[in-house]
This record gives structure tokens, C-alpha cells and sequence, in this order.
């Protein structure tokens, strides 16, 4: 099975020097392309810029920087996926015009007005063909089945995997992860809290069926 896995945060720049991110390592998408390798497919994995290696057996990494770039590199690639793991935390806004000089300080503070971004997600979930599976990720601060389950349906998703970011040791930059994985059929599998490659190991067999 090919296997696109999407991981780490995207940058939208404000200028030469600047930037707006996120707190994402990127160690959920990674944690998942090391277990999709390990259950034995092929896999591409979509990384924004993070300071990981690339799992050993990964069929090919694209780099990417901003949101933009991870759209174009994703729905390149999703054609010729059987799943996608869009794990990666892609920016909901960026920039509408990009400062081409470093902004001066002596200037004043300046006024940045933001556009939406592509719904990479939503995009995917609407070109799905028959026989693909399409697995989003949702990270909150709070109780996140509500709006989990919301974005399976109006993205028109298999699966979505949740998580409470703000709980201790989950989330974004740390090395274990809990979750709760809901599917279009109903199923709901919570996983407490372990290592983010245990975890991808379970969501991967959860969605795939036997995890190959």
C-alpha cells in the first residue's frame, strides 16, 4: 500500500527575517511514517520544516515551508496514495503580502493583514476515490471529540484522530502522545498516554484494518 504521511508545522513569512508557526516537531507524522515503513508500505512522507531524520525506509521526503507548499506537494502526491495521514500542523492563515525588506522597528508597528490559507484536508477529503482512506488529525485545547467529529463529517474524512494538546504530555513537542481515533462508521478507540510511535502504531492499524 502507498502510504502519504504529512508531519511539523508550515511558516508563513512576514518578512525576509520573519515568520508565523506553530509548535508542532513534528514527531506524530514522523512516529507514523516509521510505523507505516515498519508495517511494510510504501511510504511518502510531506515534512514542513522540522529537525528530524528521516524514518530509515521511507520511499522519498519532500520539504516543504509554508502552507501553499505543503498544499501543492500533498495533493501532488494524494493521486497516487492508497492513505493519506495528514498529520501535519499547516497554518490557517497567511500573509496577504510578504514585506520584501526586513521591517524596521523605527518604522512603528506594522499592520499585517492575514488570508485563509488552502484546507489541504478538506481539498483531499473532497477528490477521495474509491478505495482511499483519508485520516485527519485535530489537535485542541479542551475536550476535543466535538469538534473532532465535526470535521470528519464536513471534510468528508475516514478517520480523524483527536487530541487534547493542552493535557501534560500530549501534543505538540513532547515525546508521548494520547488520542482518541474516531471513524465515519462510529468506531471511537481511545489511547492513553504512550510513546508517539506506539501511538502511530495503533492509529495505523485502527485505520487500515490489519495495519498492512
Amino acid at each position: 500500500m502507498r502510504v502519504l504521511v504529512t508531519a511539523g508545522p508550515t511558516r508563513e513569512a512576514i518578512d525576509p527575517v520573519r515568520y508565523i508557526s506553530n509548535r508542532s516537531s513534528g514527531r506524530m507524522g514522523f512516529a507514523l511514517a516509521r510505523a507505516a515503513v515498519e508495517a511494510g508500505h510504501e511510504v511518502v512522507l510531506v515534512a514542513g520544516p522540522v529537525s528530524l531524520p528521516t524514518p530509515r525506509g521511507v520511499s522519498r521526503r519532500i520539504d516543504i515551508e509554508s502552507a501553499e507548499e505543503m498544499a501543492r506537494a500533498t495533493l501532488a502526491e494524494l493521486p497516487k496514495a492508497d492513505a493519506l495521514f495528514m498529520a501535519a500542523a499547516v497554518a490557517d492563515f497567511t500573509l496577504q503580502r510578504v514585506a520584501r525588506k526586513k521591517l524596521k522597528k523605527a518604522d512603528g508597528i506594522p499592520e499585517l493583514k492575514l488570508v485563509r490559507t488552502r484546507d489541504v484536508l478538506d481539498i483531499a477529503g473532497r477528490r477521495k476515490r474509491p478505495g482511499q482512506v483519508i485520516c485527519g488529525f485535530d489537535a485542541e485545547t479542551g475536550e476535543a471529540r466535538t469538534e473532532a467529529l465535526r470535521k470528519l463529517k464536513s471534510k468528508k474524512l475516514d478517520w480523524i484522530v483527536a487530541n487534547d494538546v493542552s493535557r501534560p504530555g500530549c501534543g505538540f513537542a513532547t515525546k508521548t502522545n494520547a488520542v482518541a481515533i474516531h471513524g465515519r462508521d462510529g468506531t471511537e478507540k481511545n489511547v492513553g498516554l504512550r510513546s508517539k510511535l506506539a501511538c502511530a502504531r495503533i492509529i495505523l492499524a485502527t485505520v487500515l484494518g490489519t495495519g498492512k
